[in-house]
């Protein structure tokens, strides 16, 4: 049974992961749009192309540029919209829920709600705080946007309400340590710049709704004013011990201290990095 549904992928360079996330979706959906960056160098064209795809390539500057361009200038035939990554996969139970309730639900409802399930090393990250991860990921065409921020940006609604789904789709990155300690690396450069920006402006014009606006207000009114380096030690203890990380296992220890300590810790480096620069010009003028 093929869904009123249009599935945009972006891509760069995702020929290890995009077979498995085509694969879950191909036979839903009459209509799957790979936006890919000019920088793409691997396979993944062919891989699109192969999958019956409609390919556009678009110079990428953050994911939220990339998506709010693929809904202006793409002629998307669909009455709803699934967001994906090329490292994601929905489950065939959400699926069938889907193919059970989509065409009953109400006009008011402009979006759904739905799981995350993320899988760090094989190892599903159960703890620590990470699941469930509600996010929204579906929504009628015409109906949300992205927050223009150059990370941890949400899509919003722009009217209506949003809806749950009870099943999940699936977050499993196949690329190796290196790539995602490079791509955390990058996420921290990214993360110094909107807190600089932030410091600027006021808040953004629409804001986000249920866990993920709990969460980015826990970050600025706890995280964010507890001293600098100690918060990235602290919250890594309080996912790993009190949001019982450790029973994650090996791979959880991993995953909880890189991205809840390391992670933290490095985007810290970078912030006094940037007011020690800032102090030396102000002493040298």
């Amino acid at each position: 049974m093929k869904l009123p549904i249009s599935v945009i992928i972006l891509t760069l360079n995702e020929e290890i992961n995009l077979v498995r996330c085509l694969d879950s979706i191909g036979e839903h959906v009459d209509e799957v749009i790979v936006v890919d960056s000019h920088n793409t160098t691997d396979k993944t064209l062919d891989i699109a192309k192969k999958y019956g795809a409609k390919i556009l390539r678009h110079k990428f500057i953050n994911q939220a540029q990339q998506l709010n361009w693929t809904l202006d200038n793409v002629g998307i035939k669909n009455e709803w919209v699934f967001r994906l990554d090329a490292d994601e996969r929905v489950t065939s139970e959400l699926w069938k829920e889907l193919e059970g309730n989509l065409s009953e639900t109400p006009n008011e409802v402009t979006g759904f709600y739905i799981k995350r399930r993320v899988y760090f090393m094989g190892k599903w990250i159960k703890h620590g705080g990470y699941y469930p991860t509600w996010i929204l990921r579906l929504f009628r065409k015409g109906k949300a946007r992205s927050e223009e921020r150059e990370v941890d940006e949400h899509i919003v609604l722009l009217e209506g309400k949003a809806g749950k789904l009870k099943y999940d789709f699936i977050d499993d990155n196949q690329k190796n340590l290196e790539w995602w300690t490079n791509k955390h690396n990058n996420f921290s450069t990214r993360e110094v710049r909107e807190r600089l920006k932030s410091k600027k402006k006021a808040g953004d014009a629409r804001l986000v709704e249920g866990q993920a606006s709990k969460k980015r207000w826990l970050k600025g009114n706890v995280y964010l004013r507890l001293p600098l380096f100690l918060r990235a030690f602290l919250y890594f203890t309080y996912r790993y011990i009190f949001r019982l990380g450790f029973l994650d296992g090996k791979e959880g220890l991993i995953f909880h201290f890189l991205q809840g300590c390391w992670h933290q810790f490095l985007t810290d480096a970078k912030l006094y990095e940037h007011e020690r620069k800032r102090e030396n010009k102000k002493i040298l003028e």
